[in-house]
Parts: C-alpha cells; sequence; structure tokens
C-alpha cells in the first residue's frame, strides 16, 4: 500500500489534466468533471491504481527483480535519474534508442564496447596515434551519454516505470512486445489501455512526477531491505556450538528450577512460622 494521501497529490496539482480536445476516450474511467475546458482527474483512482502499482513493485522487488525507469521528458530527467539511483536501478533519461529492449542482444554488444573504452590502460587505446586516441573519446563519451544508465543491465528488466507513455511510446511498445510488465504515470491524452498499472496524473507536472516515482522508489527500497534482513542474521552454526549452547541453556534451566524451589521452600518457611507465631500469641 503506499502512503500517499489525497492531500497530498491535490497539493501538486496532480488532478490537472489535458484540454478536453486533446483526451483520449479510453481515459474515460479516470475523469472526474470537466472544467473550464480542462479535464479534471480522479484522484480517488490515481490512489488505487497507486497501490495497485506498489504491490506488484513489492511482489516483484522480494523475489530479487530490477526495474527501467523512463523519462526524457525535461520535467522529469533529473528526477528520474535521482530516484532510479537511490534505489539502485537503472534509468534513461536521454533520448531512448529503439531497440533498447528489442534488440537488447545488440545494446550489450555496444555496452561491452563501452567498459572497454572505459577501462583504465585498456589495450585498445596501445599503438594508436593521437588521432586515433581522440576519436576512440568522442566514442567513449558519446556511448556513456547513451547508456550511462543502463550500462550495469545484464538482462531485461522485470518490469518498466515510464512518465508520459505518449513521449515514450516506443518504449511503451517495445515492452508490451516483449510482455514486461509497464506502470506509467499517464495523462488524459494518453491511452491507459497499453498500460499493464497506470497511474492517473499529471506527468507535466514536476511536483507530481516527484512525489509518484519517489513513492514507487521508495516501494523498492523498502522490499528489498525486508528481503535482505532474515539472510544478514542466519548465521549458520556447528553441531559442537549446538551441543554446548543446549547444554548450557539445561544446565541453566536447572540452576533455575534449584533457584524456584529454594524460593518456594523459604516462602513456606516463612508462612509456617508466622502461622506458629499466631497460635502462640493466642
Amino acid at each position: 500500500m503506499s502512503k500517499i494521501k489525497f492531500e497530498d497529490l491535490l497539493g501538486t496539482g496532480a488532478h490537472f489534466g489535458h484540454v478536453t480536445r486533446k483526451w483520449n476516450p479510453n481515459y474515460k474511467p479516470f475523469v472526474l468533471m470537466e472544467k473550464n475546458g480542462i479535464h479534471i482527474i480522479n484522484l480517488d483512482e490515481t490512489i488505487r491504481c497507486l497501490d495497485k502499482a506498489t504491490s506488484f513493485l513489492q511482489s516483484r522487488s522480494k523475489k530479487g527483480g530490477e526495474f527501467l525507469f523512463v523519462g526524457t521528458k525535461k520535467q522529469a530527467r533529473d528526477i528520474v535519474q535521482q530516484e532510479a539511483d537511490r534505489c539502485s536501478m537503472f534509468y534513461v533519461v536521454e533520448r531512448w534508442l529503439g531497440g533498447t529492449l528489442t534488440n537488447f542482444s545488440t545494446i550489450k554488444k555496444s555496452i561491452k564496447r563501452l567498459h572497454l573504452l572505459e577501462k583504465e590502460g585498456s589495450p585498445i587505446y596501445e599503438n594508436q596515434t593521437k588521432k586515433e586516441v581522440q576519436m576512440l573519446n568522442r566514442e567513449r563519451i558519446k556511448l556513456s551519454d547513451q547508456h550511462r544508465g543502463i550500462k550495469d543491465m545484464r538482462r531485461l528488466p522485470d518490469a518498466v516505470i515510464i512518465v508520459d507513455t505518449k513521449l515514450e511510446s516506443t518504449a511503451v511498445a517495445e515492452a508490451g512486445r516483449l510482455g514486461i510488465p509497464i506502470i506509467a504515470i499517464v495523462d488524459s491524452n494518453t491511452d491507459p489501455t497499453l498500460v499493464d498499472y497506470p497511474i492517473p496524473a499529471n506527468d507535466d507536472s514536476i511536483r507530481t512526477i516527484q512525489l509518484i516515482i519517489s513513492t514507487l522508489a521508495n516501494t523498492i527500497l523498502d522490499s528489498s531491505a525486508k528481503k535482505s534482513k532474515p539472510s544478514d542474521k542466519q548465521q549458520p552454526a556447528d553441531e559442537k556450538t549446538l551441543k554446548s549452547l543446549n547444554k548450557g541453556q539445561s544446565s541453566n534451566l536447572k540452576k533455575e528450577s534449584e533457584n524456584n524451589d529454594d524460593q518456594v521452600d523459604s516462602i513456606k518457611s516463612d508462612k509456617n512460622a508466622k502461622l506458629d507465631d499466631s497460635s502462640q500469641n493466642n
């Protein structure tokens, strides 16, 4: 369950949709009303959909799932990169390269090339002219810009988290073709049926994007932390240790029972002494 309240969303302007003439008819279930020529998004639906999305993320995170954040629009870039870094996940904030998912084998080769160029003392720079070294440096910078958020991604993600599905239509199409679940902030000008877990909200508001994306990142962090806790505490004990512990526990229990018996005897003797005193007085 997400911890976002109705007032939090209202304060960020999450309820403001696009002008009515730009709306997508499939968005109708998420529209509360029309006011001054724009659609007002039903924030109760936003909370319901966000809860559904966070529950999904929680279940995948506990199984060691990996997620790809996508947000190339100006308002989302910094937020997406910051939150993805915070929960140690992958991101794309520059132009989406066609085939990032559907042609991942080629992307991996490109990433491998980047690692080779970035490696200190790489043999690729040996016996090269000054001009050739400059060309290799330019290639390294270009590849680094293209792949900086996914250069450690070894396999396809378990889900893709997107800001503005209309702008990121290629990413949506690729994930859909491969059957990768999509979580996305969807505005009134987009088709929510293309997304597995749509979150209806204003995707142009920086504050709304920050609120929702940070909530999703927190869910990943919390679920990952819960998953790692048991393994941190579990330390195998050898047979001798277990025997000595059991022996120690049994001896302690024996001592405790003896102490308890002594206490009971002393209480009984005190009680009998008091009874004898009272009978003598009588």
